[in-house]
């Protein structure tokens, strides 16, 4: 990002809820609140805007959910981040968002520095999947294969799977260029042949569906 701090639109219709996020992530510095919405409809809005690299949202809002809205904010600005940040770990509301387009999903109960981590990794581009909730969604993608379903999804290359595993981890294509020193482009030239070989639309999904198949351990993922 650069010395340009990181723009949040926080959606979410408690006030205490949003005044608490919103200075916790002010005093980091490096990240500024652009709006508050109390609304899903207010949060799609808000976000077309002030055009914001993150918007932080709650599931349960009046007038349009959290996943309504994620939908409708991807479909319009699909380079913006969706960090949700809820108190349900139900794995109807995970599977949902993560369709939605979601980068992240953070309980609320979690400590303030992971929220504050999980901000600047989706905005760099990363995945920031809650522990808790990175255990539940991959017990429910492994509990029901489907017979057959191997001979569907092409194999990654190595160097895809390397991609893979760094994106696993939260890194940013600049970080995983570095590491495997490559360019940043060739990364995405690697993730976009990832996601299209696998037929999915985000990073969390390609690492899921990687464990799924036994391409990725789960050490590998959340170790």
């Amino acid at each position: 990002m650069g010395n340009q701090p990181i723009r949040v639109v926080l959606a979410d219709d408690h006030s205490i809820v949003r005044k608490g996020i919103r200075d916790l992530l002010e005093d980091e510095g490096d990240i500024v609140v652009m709006a508050e919405a109390t609304t899903g409809a207010e949060a799609v809005s808000l976000t077309l805007e002030h055009h914001p690299e993150v918007v932080l949202l709650d599931i349960q809002m009046p007038e349009m959910t959290g996943i309504e809205a994620a939908r409708k904010i991807k479909r319009q600005m699909p380079d913006v981040r969706i960090l949700v940040i809820s108190a349900y770990d139900d794995d109807p509301y995970i599977f949902a968002l993560l369709q939605a387009g979601a980068s992240g999903y953070v309980l609320k109960s979690a400590q303030a520095s992971e929220l504050v981590r999980a901000v600047r990794v989706v905005a760099e581009g990363g995945s920031a999947m809650d522990p808790a909730i990175t255990a539940k969604v991959m017990a429910q993608l492994t509990s029901g294969k489907p017979a057959g379903a191997e001979e569907l999804v092409e194999g990654l290359t190595p160097r895809e799977l390397d991609v893979l595993r760094l994106a696993a981890k939260g890194h940013t294509n600049r970080a995983i260029g570095l590491t495997l020193d490559i360019s940043d482009r060739t990364v995405q030239g690697h993730l976009a042949n990832i996601f299209g070989k696998l037929g999915v639309a985000t990073r969390t999904e390609a690492v899921l569906l990687a464990v799924k198949h036994g391409w990725l351990t789960l050490d590998e993922v959340v170790g």
